[in-house]
């Protein structure tokens, strides 16, 4: 494979052999994973870099329907800047007691029209929205089917995706006016601004870094604060909470389940692998929304995940994944396994190997909900 930065390569090899993950917890005999834990998560906060003002939720209830049997709000609430959050809650119309409740995060996609309908059934759904969805997800919206299954699920936007992406207007002035020419919702718009969007990540990334913040800080905050509004709910119970998506949803797994205590078991679904093999082999394929500065010298991208542990955490590989290498993935397995082990709780992590490309299937759906009932339904 021809190197990204060609004959600079050396040099990126040369900074990753410089790595010694100083905090992971294979790295020391740790007096306990308490004192671990609380080392390795103050100084990821600290490279993260977001501590906004605190902003009350003010949550409403924008609309109610049932459909098949799971009761569907549309929730907003409120963010220290930009739009209010819009996300969907979903529960079974006839329950009895308080729920599990699961924080289910859409992916990154390349697809920023839309957030949080990527993983919920909808009406009348365009056929751009339809196509992700089969390639995605073999076409299920499983939210609804976690719901359906006993969980009380939200799935809220995450920030510059959804109600929260950013107004057409924000952009170039030949875009927009490019745009007014196209029918708003339709699959030609949502592709333009999709495409627009995407050519963005890097003006945005640039600015939050020399500002002095990251995007990860930024959608790390915005899952938490989901997490907020969905113990804050009464089907809810605060004590089995759990997390889960696809790509950049696992990504904000791996965040979410490392760094809030409320999260009680994760599934990470196609994001994961070593950092020395993705600068060697896969940056290309990746956003700026998981680059944390200077994270490497501290932890490796299995080691983050581990913060977790020994809480239940599933992780799922797709063999042909285009966005990892196998080798990478592999040695995340053996990493994540040997940190569990060395807890003494190796069942808690489940590494699963799947055929095919980047997704999250059914097959791979039932899995993930199997594990969601063994540690917060039963």
């Amino acid at each position: 494979m021809k190197p990204v930065i060609g004959e600079y390569h050396p040099l990126a090899q040369w900074a990753m052999s410089e790595c010694p993950y100083s905090l992971s917890y294979l790295a020391h005999e740790w007096p306990d994973v308490d004192t671990w834990r609380s080392t390795a998560r103050s100084k990821v906060l600290e490279l993260l870099s977001y501590q906004p003002p605190e902003t009350p939720l003010n949550p409403r209830v924008e609309r109610k329907e049932e459909r098949d049997g799971v009761v569907v709000e549309l929730i907003s609430y409120e963010q220290p800047f930009g739009p209010r959050t819009e996300g969907y809650l979903l529960y079974p119309a006839k329950r009895s007691g308080r729920l599990p409740g699961v924080v289910a995060l859409h992916d990154h996609g390349g697809f920023k029209y839309y957030g949080k309908e990527k993983i919920v059934a909808l009406d009348h759904e365009p056929e751009i929205l339809r196509k992700f969805k089969k390639e995605s997800y073999e076409g299920r919206s499983w939210a609804n089917e976690l719901a359906a299954r006993g969980y009380v699920v939200f799935v809220p936007d995450l920030f510059l995706w959804g109600s929260r992406k950013m107004a057409v207007e924000s952009f170039p002035d030949a875009f927009v006016h490019k745009m007014s020419k196209l029918e708003q919702d339709s699959d030609e718009y949502i592709k333009a601004y999709n495409g627009m969007a995407g050519q963005y990540e890097t003006l945005i990334a640039k600015t939050l870094f020399l500002a002095g913040t990251t995007w990860p800080g930024i959608a790390l905050y915005d899952d938490r604060r989901a997490i907020d509004y969905l113990v804050s709910r009464d089907e809810v119970d605060p004590e089995r909470i759990g997390c889960g998506g696809l790509s950049g949803g696992g990504l904000r797994t791996i965040l979410l389940s490392a760094l809030d205590d409320r999260i009680k078991c994760a599934v990470c679904v196609g994001f994961m692998s070593t950092f020395r093999e993705v600068v060697a082999n896969k940056v290309t394929y990746h956003t700026w929304m998981m680059h944390i500065p200077h994270l490497p010298r501290y932890l490796d991208m299995p080691d983050l995940a581990s913060l977790h542990a020994p809480l239940p955490f599933m992780c799922q590989y797709d063999e042909d994944d285009p966005l990892w290498t196998l080798e990478g993935q592999r040695q995340a397995d053996e990493k994540l396994s040997a940190v569990y082990a060395k807890m003494g709780s190796a069942d808690s992590y489940a590494g699963r190997f799947y055929p095919g490309p980047h997704k999250f299937d059914i097959a791979m759906q039932e899995d993930a909900f199997d594990w969601f009932d063994r540690w917060l339904a039963n």
